[in-house]
């Protein structure tokens, strides 16, 4: 069995086709699904489908892109859905200067809230990072030291992943790794204890190699476990039976409220 840690099911892509996608990943061997809203609809998307789906479970928070036109909106909204239990993390938030969609001091702001806010409901974090390594290890240690959090869509280099390691922090590998370009990407797989590592799909995002071009989905994420397993050279069954593992103990799966 396999969790799909990260996935945009209630975005607008996805959400029109939910339904056939959840069961596709159902007959995969994907029992749970991560899914992360970014918005007021998103998220309330996202509630639906969890009432709906006992395999679909939700996180929220705004992406570091978004927090100079959301930020404001979508905070309080996090804050209540947290506090009424509906949530099993919250992220996506971090910290983006490759593109710098929003000014760095914004988001170093709002990053700062919801460290808060997770420490406030004790809630893990799933963190956005790109170009800005420095300064999240920097806040984190300040902010929100010994505290449960994963790097989502890793694409750092290995000395950063040592450090998100050395922070207890959890990696998580995408279809990236499959990407034939990837070969560092890889490098520092090989490098990661696998009982830190989490697989994701990040659909309709970064389809695997072999889908390249299509929209994602979370059924394709054994490619992905097959890419870790080549790598680590391990079993399938064992990426899938320790990934299974690493994002149960890190997500609160059985604490969730269903009502919404």
């Amino acid at each position: 069995m396999y969790i799909d840690s990260h996935a945009h099911l209630s975005g607008e892509t996805l959400f029109p086709v939910a339904g056939e996608l959840i069961e596709r990943a159902l007959l995969a061997g994907v029992e749970k699904i991560v899914n992360i809203a970014t918005d007021k609809e998103s998220l309330e998307k996202g509630l639906l489908l969890s009432k709906k789906y006992l395999s679909v479970y939700n996180t929220a928070a705004t992406t570091p892109h978004d927090v100079e036109k959301e930020g404001e909106l979508f905070f309080p909204i996090v804050e209540e859905a947290a506090k009424k239990g509906l949530l099993v993390g919250i992220g996506e938030t971090g910290l983006d200067y490759y593109y710098e969609y929003a000014p760095k001091e914004m988001q170093k702001t709002f990053l700062i809230r919801y460290f808060n806010l997770a420490k406030q409901w004790n809630l893990p974090l799933v963190i956005h990072c790109r170009e800005a390594f420095s300064d999240l290890f920097a806040f984190a240690d300040e902010h929100y030291k010994n505290c449960p959090a994963v790097l989502h869509c890793f694409t750092g280099t290995l000395e950063e992943a040592k450090e998100v390691i050395k922070r207890g922090w959890y990696i998580s590998f995408s279809g990236i790794v499959t990407f034939k370009k990837s070969e560092a990407l890889r490098a520092t797989l090989k490098e990661m204890p696998l009982e830190r590592i989490f697989i994701e799909t990040d659909a309709p995002y970064l389809a695997p190699q072999s889908k390249r071009g299509k929209v994602n989905e979370p059924s394709y994420i054994l490619e992905t476990a097959s890419v870790v397993a080549e790598v680590k050279g391990i079993s399938l069954t064992d990426v899938a039976h320790q990934t299974f593992l690493n994002a149960s103990a890190f997500f609160p799966f059985s604490k969730v409220n269903s009502l919404v």
